[in-house]
């Protein structure tokens, strides 16, 4: 991405691991930044995007947590000052995703896991971030991007209402934070991704699910997970220093 300058360059990419968040992570690497990779459960991938990092001489490290868990999210944010720096930038980026569901069918435990990962760990980790990042808090600024969805515009029936409705929160999430802090040297902006080609149409069911859909893509097929982290480094970049409270839907025209 030639011309893109980033100041805010300790960036914290949360399920930094695979799809998207890998992507961002290694294109942030790029550009300069020193990259906390967040993971769950799979500190194989997790190391392979940092050490491939690490071999084109940058900064790297991965960190587990559960974004979910406030203990964990606190334990992310300080591991990043320890070894890192205080971040000053962060994408909201981990979520997950059930499998295919009319909303008659759902019981609470999923409805739990969704929103405490997807909505409440957007939130946490917002708020760490703002408490760094902040000039009021002493900060030097910063630029949040949240990872949302073309579903909260579309509402996934019959496949995943709960997970649209998280996304819905988030898109809320963005221009309520956005307003709140603006003024404090910190710009809050989100990306919509569509249909990605991405591992978490497996966790729903349906790996082969881009292919299925691709005929209701104005652009007749899936977007990769590359062409959001451009989107999502353009908002993180000096380049967009006049935006906050904006969202880039990066859905091939759906």
């Amino acid at each position: 991405m030639q011309g893109l300058s980033i100041s805010n360059n300790i960036l914290i990419v949360t399920g930094g691991s695979r799809g998207i968040g890998a992507a961002t992570s290694l294109l942030a690497a790029q550009l300069g930044c020193a990259v906390c990779v967040n993971y769950l459960r799979n500190e194989k991938a997790a190391r392979a995007v940092t050490d491939s990092i690490s071999a084109a001489g940058g900064r790297a490290i991965a960190i587990q947590a559960d974004v979910s868990v406030e203990a964990d999210v606190q334990r992310l944010f300080k591991s990043c000052d320890d070894l890192l720096g205080k971040p000053t930038a962060l994408v909201n980026n981990a979520a997950v995703l059930e499998t295919q569901m009319r909303v008659e069918a759902m019981g609470v435990d999923r409805l739990e896991r969704v929103f405490r990962t997807n909505v409440i760990g957007a939130f946490l980790c917002s708020r760490e971030a703002v408490r760094r990042m902040s000039r009021q808090n002493g900060g030097t600024g910063g630029a949040i991007v949240n990872v949302s969805s073309g579903a909260s515009r579309l509402g996934s029936p019959h496949e995943y209402v709960d997970y649209a409705a998280s996304k819905g929160a988030i898109d809320t999430l963005t221009i309520g934070l956005s307003k709140e802090v603006s003024a404090e040297g910190i710009r809050v902006n989100a990306v919509r991704p569509g249909f990605i080609k991405t591992e978490m149409h497996a966790s729903g069911g349906e790996p082969n699910r881009v292919e299925r859909l691709k005929e209701q893509i104005p652009m007749k097929r899936g977007g990769e997970a590359d062409e959001v982290a451009q989107a999502i480094l353009w908002l993180l970049s000096d380049n967009a220093s006049y935006v906050t409270g904006s969202f880039i839907d990066v859905t091939g025209g759906r």
